[in-house]
C-alpha cells in the first residue's frame, strides 16, 4: 500500500508541476499577434522582437524566432519555426512519460499486493493446518485492498494526464496559428516594402 501511495503522491506532484507550467505558458495570442503586426507595419521589427521577448510562452518565442529570420525566404523561416517549434513542444510534454509510468506503476503495485495477500493466506492457513473464513479473511482483504487501491490511483492520474495533455495540445494548436499568422504578417511586410 505505502508503495501505491508513493506512486500516486509522485504522480500528483508531477502532473501539478506540469498543469502549472501549461498555464503560466497561456497567453492571449490574439493580442500578441495584433501588437506584432503594428510594429512590423511601423517597420518596427526590433519592437515587435521585444514584446515577444517580453511575453511568456511558447507563442512567443515562436514568434520571436520568426522574425529573427525575417530577411530570410520564407522557407528558411518556415524552417526555423518548425524546428524551434519542436523543440518547444518537447518542453511542453517534458515530464509527461513519467507520469505514463505511474498510470502503469499503480495497478502492478495493486496486482503485486494482491498476490502478497494471497501468500499470506496461505501461510495463515498452513500454520492453522485449517481453512476457516477467519483465517483466510485478513489475506484476502490485503489482496482486494492493495488491488482496488492501485486502480483507483490509475484512474485518478490518468484524469489528471488527460488534462494535461488537452493543454498540451491547446497550446501547440496556438503555436501553430501563431506560427502562421506570423508568416502572413511577414509576407505582407515583404511585398509592401519592395
Amino acid at each position: 500500500m505505502s508503495l501505491v501511495a508513493f506512486v500516486l503522491v509522485l504522480g500528483l506532484a508531477l502532473c501539478v508541476e506540469r498543469i502549472i507550467y501549461l498555464t503560466l505558458s497561456e497567453i492571449n495570442t490574439k493580442k500578441l499577434l495584433a501588437d506584432i503586426e503594428k510594429k512590423v507595419e511601423a517597420n518596427d521589427v526590433e519592437g515587435a522582437k521585444s514584446i515577444c521577448r517580453d511575453t511568456r510562452g511558447p507563442v512567443a518565442s515562436v514568434c520571436y524566432q520568426g522574425l529573427l529570420h525575417m530577411n530570410e525566404s520564407a522557407e528558411d523561416i518556415e524552417r526555423s519555426i518548425i524546428s524551434y517549434g519542436s523543440l518547444l513542444t518537447a518542453r511542453l510534454e517534458r515530464g509527461c512519460s513519467w507520469i505514463k509510468l505511474c498510470i502503469a506503476v499503480a495497478p502492478s503495485l495493486g496486482f503485486l499486493g494482491t498476490v502478497i495477500g494471497m501468500v499470506m493466506a496461505f501461510d495463515q492457513i498452513q500454520a492453522e493446518g485449517d481453512i476457516s473464513p477467519t483465517i483466510v479473511a485478513e489475506g484476502m482483504k490485503v489482496a482486494l485492498i492493495t488491488t482496488i487501491f492501485g486502480i483507483i490511483v490509475a484512474l485518478i492520474l490518468q484524469v489528471f494526464y488527460n488534462f494535461v495533455n488537452t493543454r498540451i495540445d491547446r497550446l501547440t494548436m496556438q503555436m501553430e496559428e501563431g506560427a502562421i499568422n506570423l508568416m502572413d504578417i511577414i509576407a505582407k511586410h515583404k511585398t509592401s516594402n519592395a
